[in-house]
């Protein structure tokens, strides 16, 4: 199979889809990759490693395209590469369909396999592919969330830890799955006040269980919710369910609740954001005002950290990645139930429920 590795087009994304060890593997197997000039140099990866692993480089992402079966990318294809899908290529990266209606249909029309790594189950029922992101999002949060509560951000002026005789910041965790796990710990350590929310009581008594003291474990619920956000300095919104739009946890009215000055980090905004007044924003771009709440929406947080998101990434993809290009997409369809539950969009037919569900589309079951 000829696989091809695309430089990523979307704006500040230093990430690339695969390790020169990758293209290594992968040719030793008997495959083709064909990578993209410069793909790599966003993560420290020169162009020189992957020839000596034994990848074909190319100029431009069109040639990639228009040669590859399997496209390996690192976030969703944008408008300027929509035109250079073809029908029955196979497409690996991350999606987020739920959040993008414009995208699924072109998908769709594009009679393409569109696997999505959010939401690749495996026999335990984990999100293997979406954890590493995860842990790098969550632990983002908290550092931009600290910087952006500095006063020339136009934050409240709070240090995340106080000092002595002066009480640390309030930083509220909507949802306590892996980023809000790793958002709660790098908080921890900052010696902030924290609590998390949830409404899995068995994931909080976890959570209890294994956080410092300066954790709260709090279930999740409209007068909770409100409550916090009234005491809140930090909000980081975290919420998941796989596939699906996020839920809106903070109405627009709820942020009269906040104080001036407050910051909400919604790493939710991939799957629309928890978080009703979020839009999507860039690391250009990264925050607006709403009610005087600042807002951190950035669709691609694991991006600026181009080199350790890269290596987190791929050495969680690699595997699945092997596995298609070895058994080939029919495999993939009819007898992986992992890949199964990552496929999407299938020659013109949305497979994944809930993305059917948010916008009404027709799903097809697959397996």
């Amino acid at each position: 199979m000829i696989i091809g590795v695309p430089r990523e087009v979307k704006d500040d994304e230093y990430r690339v889809a695969m390790l020169p060890v990758g293209v290594e593997e992968l040719v030793s197997r008997g495959h083709k990759v064909i990578v993209q000039a410069n793909a790599g140099i966003g993560s420290g990866l020169a162009d020189h490693a992957y020839l000596q692993a034994g990848a074909e480089l190319v100029s431009s992402g069109e040639d990639v395209f228009r040669q590859a079966d399997l496209i390996v990318k690192v976030k969703e294809p944008m408008p300027s590469e929509w035109s250079l899908i073809r029908p029955g290529q196979i497409l690996f990266t991350y999606f987020h369909f739920a959040a993008d209606k414009k995208l699924t249909e072109a998908m769709l029309r594009s009679q393409a396999s569109c696997f999505a790594y959010e939401t690749l189950r495996d026999a335990q029922g984990r999100l293997p592919l979406l954890t590493p992101m995860s842990e790098v999002a969550g632990r983002m949060s908290i550092q931009e969330g600290a910087k952006y509560l500095e006063r020339p951000q136009m934050g409240r002026g709070i240090l995340l830890g106080g000092v002595p005789g002066v009480a640390p910041a309030h930083i509220t965790i909507l949802g306590g799955g892996v980023v809000g796990a790793n958002a709660a710990r790098i908080a921890a350590g900052f010696q902030a006040d924290v609590a998390i929310l949830d409404v899995n009581l068995d994931r909080l008594r976890y959570l209890d269980d294994v956080m410092p003291p300066n954790v709260n474990a709090l279930f999740s619920d409209r007068h909770t919710i409100r409550e916090e956000l009234k005491l809140a300095d930090l909000v980081i919104g975290s919420v998941l369910i796989p596939g699906a739009k996020a839920p809106y946890l903070v109405k627009k009215d709820d942020l009269k609740l906040m104080k001036p000055g407050s910051v909400i980090i919604d790493v939710a905004i991939d799957q629309g954001g928890c978080v009703e007044t979020s839009r999507p924003t860039t690391h250009q771009n990264p925050t607006y005002m709403v009610d005087d709440i600042l807002h951190y929406c950035v669709t691609n947080m694991p991006g600026a950290v181009g080199r350790t998101s890269t290596y987190a990434l791929c050495n969680v993809t690699l595997p699945w990645v092997c596995q298609i290009a070895d058994k080939g997409c029919e495999w993939a369809v009819t007898s992986s139930k992992p890949l199964q539950a990552a496929l999407n969009v299938h020659a013109g037919k949305v497979t994944n429920e809930a993305v059917a569900q948010t916008f009404g589309f027709e799903y097809c079951s697959v397996g």
